[in-house]
């Protein structure tokens, strides 16, 4: 069922990648499309767990409609993404030993973007709104699943995959190159509580705060591909 909506995802993304050309008034408004991909920095911004960054990858394809004569161009797209958080754990309830265990994190992401043209045709400034839907949290080695996670005595790391699944997230960045080609940084910050579904599901939290709250943030190094 996740991989369904996501392929609904994507064939109603790709509707809107089309080339056309159009006017409006006295403006040219030309329509495009990119591909893009880049290498991700995950992370949960979180009081309840101790955490450690991960590596990531994401692709996409996006819809542009660029207005010269304006100030700001404006796309629509959606992307893909793989990335990895560590979360702190111990193999025993009562263990000196610990480490990070490795969770990944499937997710589709549809965007909505303005780019202000600080030098057109070659420098941007991007920022909008983006709408999540991620998979659970998934043990990279399941020979962890019985691990404890630190700061509570009983919760182990089995417990906590199932998070939040639909959240909503903003981007800023910025966009550097020629017409038909550029380099992209990009910072994504989750507004949503991406661990408040496990308030739901009876977690033994004892030794721990019972309120759980988490947000994501996300580095992005891409490029992009114009059409």
């Amino acid at each position: 069922m996740k991989y369904n909506r996501l392929t609904i995802l994507v064939a109603f993304t790709l509707c809107f990648v089309t080339k056309s050309f159009s006017q409006r008034g006295k403006y040219p408004i030309q329509n495009g499309f990119g591909i893009y991909g880049g290498l991700t920095k995950f992370n949960i911004s979180t009081d309840n767990f101790i955490t450690s960054q991960g590596n990531g990858f994401l692709g996409g394809a996006s819809s542009t409609v660029d207005i010269p004569l304006q100030w700001y161009d404006i796309s629509f797209g959606m992307q893909l993404s793989e990335n990895h958080v560590n979360i702190s754990a111990r193999p025993l309830a009562v263990s000196a030993e610990n480490e990070f265990i490795d969770y990944k994190l499937f997710a589709a992401q549809v965007t909505m973007l303005v780019h202000i043209k600080a030098i057109p045709n070659h420098f941007t400034i991007d920022i909008g709104p983006m709408l999540q839907y991620n998979g659970p949290l998934e043990l990279d080695n399941r020979n962890q699943e019985s691990y404890y996670i630190n700061n509570y005595d009983n919760l182990t790391a089995k417990d906590i995959t199932k998070i939040s699944q639909f959240n909503l997230n903003g981007a800023v960045g910025a966009s550097l190159g020629v017409a038909n080609f550029k380099l992209k940084a990009q910072y994504i910050y989750g507004f949503t509580n991406l661990l408040k579904k496990l308030e739901n599901q009876n977690l033994d939290t004892s030794g721990g705060n019972a309120r759980f709250k988490g947000n994501q943030s996300i580095l992005v190094l891409g490029a992009i591909v114009f059409f």
